[in-house]
C-alpha cells in the first residue's frame, strides 16, 4: 500500500511560498522544515532550491511515511529523509545545525505550547545570527480576524479541538522575542495567509 497521501491546501501554497523563499533565502544552506505532513512541500523545494538540502520532519509517524515514500521516489541528494520532531517538546529535538527553519500551517493546528516548543527548538539549531524563522499561515491581527473566511476557519478548527485556533499575530511575535528572535516583515500572501519572518539575534 502506497503510504503517501496528499494535502490539497499544499498543492494550493506550495508555488507562493517557493517563490518567497527564493527571495529571501541565500543561495545554499540547509532548510529545516518542521511538520512537514504529506512531505509535498519538502518534495517541491528540493526542485525549486537546487542549493539547498531541504530536511523534512514531523511527529506523526504516519506523515514521516509519506513523506520517506516521497523522498524515496524523487532521488534528490538535497532531500533527505524525515525526521521524527515533536515542536511541543523541542527538548528532545536530535542534535542538528540549520541554515533556515520553516514551519507551514502549523501553529494553528496545534496546541500553543507548539509555538513556544517551535521557537525554542529553531532557536537552538540555527547556526548563526541573523539566521530565518520563517512561518506560513492565517493569523489573528489587531485583536481580530483578517476576514470571515478566517473566522469561519478558526471556529472550525476550535470545533475540532479546543486547543486549537489561529494565533494573534502580535502574541507569537511577542514570544518569538522571548526566544531570542528580531521580528521581520510580514507579507500578505494569497488566501488571507501571511508570511511571516524572524531572525535569529544572537
Amino acid at each position: 500500500m502506497d503510504p503517501r497521501y496528499s494535502s490539497p491546501a499544499a498543492l494550493r501554497n506550495r508555488d507562493p511560498i517557493l517563490e518567497a523563499l527564493r527571495r529571501l533565502l541565500p543561495p545554499a544552506g540547509l532548510l529545516l522544515e518542521i511538520a512537514s505532513g504529506s512531505g509535498e512541500h519538502a518534495e517541491h523545494f528540493a526542485a525549486g532550491l537546487p542549493g539547498w538540502v531541504i530536511q523534512p520532519s514531523d511527529p506523526d509517524p504516519a506523515a514521516r511515511a509519506s513523506i520517506a515514500a516521497r523522498v524515496a521516489e524523487a532521488g534528490r541528494p538535497n532531500l533527505r529523509p524525515p525526521l521524527a520532531l515533536d515542536a511541543t517538546a523541542p527538548e528532545s529535538w536530535p542534535p542538528l545545525r540549520a541554515d533556515a527553519v520553516l514551519a507551514v500551517n502549523m501553529i494553528h493546528i496545534a496546541p500553543w505550547s507548539a509555538t513556544p516548543g517551535l521557537l525554542a527548538g529553531a532557536a537552538r539549531c540555527l547556526a548563526t545570527a541573523g539566521a530565518p524563522l520563517i512561518l506560513y499561515g492565517p493569523f489573528r491581527e489587531g485583536g481580530g480576524h483578517t476576514g470571515p473566511g478566517n473566522a469561519e476557519f478558526d471556529a472550525s478548527l476550535r470545533a475540532r479541538d479546543p486547543a486549537w485556533g489561529l494565533r494573534d499575530l502580535e502574541e507569537v511575535a511577542q514570544a518569538a522575542r522571548a526566544a531570542g528572535f528580531i521580528p521581520g516583515p510580514v507579507e500578505r500572501m494569497p488566501a488571507n495567509n501571511r508570511l511571516v519572518l524572524f531572525h535569529r539575534a544572537v
